[in-house]
């Protein structure tokens, strides 16, 4: 592996970190929905956490893409 290989991994591991933390912390959110409210509740509920969660999903995919592209500042076009 080179230089630029292991820079790239370097850079896609803080939006998998964040990504990863974000969808646990939704799933944990919804369990404790269920738990408390009840189950029809809780699924009107839950449509935004798990809407917050694939769009953060989406935006990892989207910067890891941007990355792997070799656009790892992506403040540089602004």
């Amino acid at each position: 592996m080179n230089d630029r290989e292991k820079l790239h991994r370097k850079k896609m591991a803080a939006p998998i970190v964040i990504t990863v933390l974000l969808v646990l912390y939704y799933i944990i959110y919804f369990g404790v929905l269920i738990a408390l409210i009840g189950h029809a509740a809780a699924l009107l509920l839950g449509i935004i956490p798990l809407a917050l969660g694939a769009a953060s999903i989406y935006v990892c995919v989207q910067r890891i893409k941007e990355i792997k592209g070799g656009e790892e500042d992506d403040l540089s076009k602004y």
